[in-house]
């Protein structure tokens, strides 16, 4: 691998903890479940990867920051760095068998995530990138598709389950999309939704109501492959507003324009 120490660092962890999810997937109808809220599962195994990640991270880089799924906000004592991580990005698919999951490690620097890794274990695809260095997949430098047409182009996307109140703002972006593209797909991983846009799989993908360490290893991703990300309204920010539009360059104002169109 080729990188900074840092991440090299989050490369070291997302494997460890992607080895330690894999044992338990074979025998997922033996884990012990417990019920977050409606919809929302948490394993055994999630909060296990969590804290081997953690104990990788914060025991090279004590005074860093830290911002995990499970465990929430720490603060460090460097103010300028954090760690974003989501252990188990796609529960629910781990939860029922389906292989399609990843271990997510951002690094921001100064508000700015500067590296990310997304390791999907399961079919052992690695995806990383460092600001200014490109993306890659395992050994394989990433380009975003070149498609330039709306009708001929793949995107993917988050539709809220449980009665999520962004149920309805997502119908109406699916009905506004799905009449000018070749399809919309929904995998339930948010994580390589991005590394799937990256590695030119996507063409595009937005989700509403969506976590910052859900996206924030992919939005470098999809960055340095050459792509584009933003807020779904046009100049909010990624995080505050809690939503998220990652396209290739070819397309991605097209997509912006057709998701933002009025009513």
């Amino acid at each position: 691998m080729h990188g900074s120490a840092n991440l090299n660092l989050m490369i070291k962890a997302a494997r460890k903890a992607g080895r330690a999810l894999v044992k338990d997937f074979r025998e997922v109808e033996n884990l012990q479940v417990s019920a977050k809220g409606p919809g929302d599962f948490v394993t055994k195994a999630d909060r296990e990867a969590e804290r081997l990640i953690k104990e990788e991270l914060r025991g090279a880089r004590p005074a860093y920051g830290w911002l995990g799924e499970e465990t929430g906000e720490e603060a460090g004592e460097d103010p300028t760095r954090r760690w974003i991580v989501d252990p188990l990005d796609g529960t629910t698919n781990f939860l029922h068998g389906l292989p399609h999951w990843a271990v997510s490690i951002a690094l921001e620097h100064k508000g700015e995530i500067v590296a990310g890794v997304v390791f999907d274990a399961a079919k052992d695809e690695l995806f990383y990138a460092e600001k200014g260095l490109g993306t890659f997949m395992n050994e394989t430098r990433l380009r975003v598709s070149g498609r330039r047409t709306m009708i001929e182009a793949i995107f993917a996307t988050g539709v809220p389950f449980g009665g999520r109140p962004t149920l309805p703002a997502t119908l109406q972006d699916l009905a506004r999309l799905m009449p000018v593209c070749a399809g919309v797909r929904r995998w339930g991983a948010a994580a390589l939704d991005l590394a799937y846009v990256a590695a030119g799989r996507y063409d595009g993908y937005w989700e509403r109501g969506i976590n910052a360490w859900d996206i924030a290893a992919g939005l470098i991703l999809v960055k340095e492959a050459g792509g584009f990300v933003g807020a779904v309204r046009d100049g909010a920010d990624i995080f505050d507003s809690g939503s998220v539009i990652a396209g290739n360059s070819g397309l991605y104002e097209q997509f912006c324009a057709t998701l933002r169109a009025p009513a």
